[in-house]
């Protein structure tokens, strides 16, 4: 059974891959913006698969794992938030709105691997 925390990193992460996904075709279609767009494409939506494939890990070793790889993911899809609003692909409301939401992203992943690895002395 998830834990509420475990469920809302689920939800969240799929509805920013959801919103990565719709800002990669906005990106491709209507500024001509491939090589950046990419590669938030690719990390921004590896956050949720990292995050549905802890929902089976095989041990808690495993499930701090999964997690620590979707925080990497998540790191690096603001990294590259960042590069395609200093190239003004993407407006600073756009910037912002996905700033915060992948900030939330980090700051419930750590959250969640930090009090995993405290009740399994880990």
């Amino acid at each position: 059974m998830l834990l509420q925390k475990e469920s809302i990193i689920k939800q969240k992460s799929e509805a920013f891959s959801i919103r990565i996904i719709k800002m990669y075709k906005y990106l491709s279609s209507q500024k001509n913006e491939y090589t950046i767009s990419k590669q938030v494409l690719r990390s921004g939506t590896s956050i949720g698969a990292n995050v549905n494939e802890s929902r089976n890990a095989q041990s808690s070793s495993d499930f701090i794992s999964k997690l620590s790889i979707a925080l990497k993911e998540a790191d690096e899809t603001a990294y590259w938030l960042k590069c395609l609003y200093g190239g003004e692909f993407i407006t600073k409301v756009q910037y912002t709105s996905m700033n915060n939401d992948i900030q939330e992203i980090i700051k419930i992943l750590v959250k969640i691997i930090k009090t995993t690895k405290e009740r399994n002395n880990l």
